[in-house]
């Protein structure tokens, strides 16, 4: 993906479809934003568990047969979400609304509110059609911040997101991925899509004091269900 260094720039005119996604929210990604002093005294926040080597002369252990998903439900029509709840991580927080900064990027969440989560309000609204992209900081110079926790979600996990309109969509995890910030697969995690997902993202990995953290942490979810 870009560097946060190099401003990825919006189409002309008009706001952004839902479909360009690939080259409009790549600019989201990039770990510089999302700011840590070190101060917390960690390697990073919780990472998903890498996945385990096969051993190759051993016999298979008997695994469990595993839960079907739910299957998609069919996408509800836009509206601003307002409220995000994470029940198997404690996550409970407001929902803001970002733009792009002058220099074409995606603008964020304030520092200083560690419980505030950023929705990019001119991509899909959550529920709706598309790929709805919700970002929030893993920590601050005070301490862990609202998706600290996010790389512990598993898949089969909800995600509540309250909107406008008063109705609820919930989204089930899929799965829980770690990529390398300068090597981001941005047709993977803003691809098109004619269901309703949701994408949540924050940083991951080893943090360095001057280039910041080497990875982003992205939670993949569809829509099953609304109330």
């Amino acid at each position: 993906m870009p560097s946060p260094d190099r401003a990825t720039r919006a189409p002309r005119g008009g706001s952004w479809p839902w479909r360009a996604g690939v080259a409009a929210l790549a600019l989201a990604a990039g770990g510089a934003w999302l700011v840590h002093d070190g101060t917390t005294g960690r390697d990073g926040p919780p990472l998903p568990p890498a996945p385990a080597a096969a051993a190759p002369t051993a016999a298979p252990a008997p695994t469990a047969k595993p839960s079907p998903t739910p299957p998609a439900r069919p996408p509800l029509p836009a509206s601003v979400p307002t409220r995000i709840r994470i029940p198997s991580i404690k996550v409970d927080a407001p929902v803001t609304g970002l733009g792009l900064t002058s220099t074409r990027q995606l603008s964020t969440p304030p520092m200083d509110q560690r419980n505030l989560t950023g929705w990019y309000r001119d991509g899909a609204a959550p529920g709706a059609a598309g790929n709805a992209l919700v970002v929030g900081h893993a920590d601050g110079r005070t301490g862990p911040a609202v998706f600290y926790r996010l790389g512990l979600l598993r898949p089969g996990d909800t995600v509540e997101v309250t909107r406008k309109d008063r109705r609820t969509a919930v989204f089930t995890v899929d799965s829980v991925r770690v990529f390398p910030k300068q090597d981001f697969p941005d047709a993977l995690v803003y691809g098109p899509t004619d269901r309703a997902e949701l994408r949540l993202i924050t940083c991951g990995g080893k943090f360095d004091r001057h280039t910041g953290y080497a990875a982003n942490t992205v939670v993949f979810a569809h829509l099953t269900g609304a109330r």
